[in-house]
């Protein structure tokens, strides 16, 4: 494996577009697989919002839902492998991406981890400052809630997302390329962050609009649970096409000559 290939394009704000509409076209094209494995983030979604609300901490759901972003990478390499499946007509079934999520590569599992770690830090700064601007009010889960905010919850959520989008940010930055190019095997874990990191800053003005389209998408789908079974594959076949738009693929003198 090496990265001598690895050197990012420019994408316009056409190739957002394109992307997603790649994104949907898979989606239509493999439903059933894709709304499956989507369902396991969707339960897990449920499981978390169903418990913040208990808690009667339902401002909170905000945080975690943004949070949600910086895990989502550990879920990438199934949907990966429905698109390169579908791509190459080799007809993806509904165990396809569990499989390739239990073959993930250990180097993919740290980068997951490294999210999660992050993930961890924007929760527990979320909850000092929850504690700080709302305190001990028990609010529970309701979506009326969300229209009617009242000043404290819409201060939280304001300092909340400025503290959230700095870690959003690093992480997109490490992320957003770098596990594409593991689960193809074009390069080492430093390889494919420092790949990453080069296309993000090289479409800086791009890359932050397509982070903030995948982050406000995923945000609101998961507040809507049932979205999340079509926005999330979606948005990841998307990723996977925008990928392959700024690190395409080139043939090697011997497949020329094979060819």
């Amino acid at each position: 494996m090496n990265n001598t290939r690895l050197h990012p394009t420019k994408i316009e704000l056409s190739d957002l577009s394109a992307a997603i509409e790649s994104g949907w076209d898979l989606y239509r094209l493999i439903p059933l697989p894709s709304i499956i494995y989507a369902s396991v983030a969707a339960l897990i979604g449920f499981i978390l919002l169903f418990s913040i609300g208990a808690l009667g901490f339902s401002p909170m759901s905000l945080p975690f839902a943004g949070g949600f972003m910086l895990i989502a990478p550990a879920m990438l390499t199934g949907f990966f492998q429905l698109a390169e499946s579908a791509l190459t007509d080799s007809k993806p079934t509904v165990s396809t991406p569990f499989i390739a999520f239990f073959r993930t590569p250990l180097q993919t599992w740290m980068i997951a981890i490294f999210c999660a770690f992050m993930f961890l830090i924007w929760i527990t700064d979320a909850g000092v400052l929850y504690s700080f601007i709302i305190g001990g009010a028990h609010l529970p889960y309701e979506l009326p809630w969300i229209l009617k905010a009242d000043e404290k919850i819409a201060t939280f959520w304001f300092w909340g997302s400025l503290m959230g989008s700095v870690l959003a940010f690093t992480i997109f930055c490490v992320s957003a390329f770098s596990v594409p190019i593991l689960f193809e095997g074009r390069g080492n874990l430093v390889q494919a962050v420092h790949a990453s990191v080069r296309a993000v800053f090289k479409n800086l003005f791009t890359a932050i609009l397509w982070g903030l389209i995948l982050s406000l998408s995923v945000l609101i789908a998961i507040l809507f649970l049932p979205l999340l079974l079509v926005v999330l594959p979606v948005m990841a076949y998307a990723s996977f096409a925008l990928y392959r738009t700024v690190y395409p693929h080139i043939q090697s003198e011997s497949e020329d000559s094979a060819s």
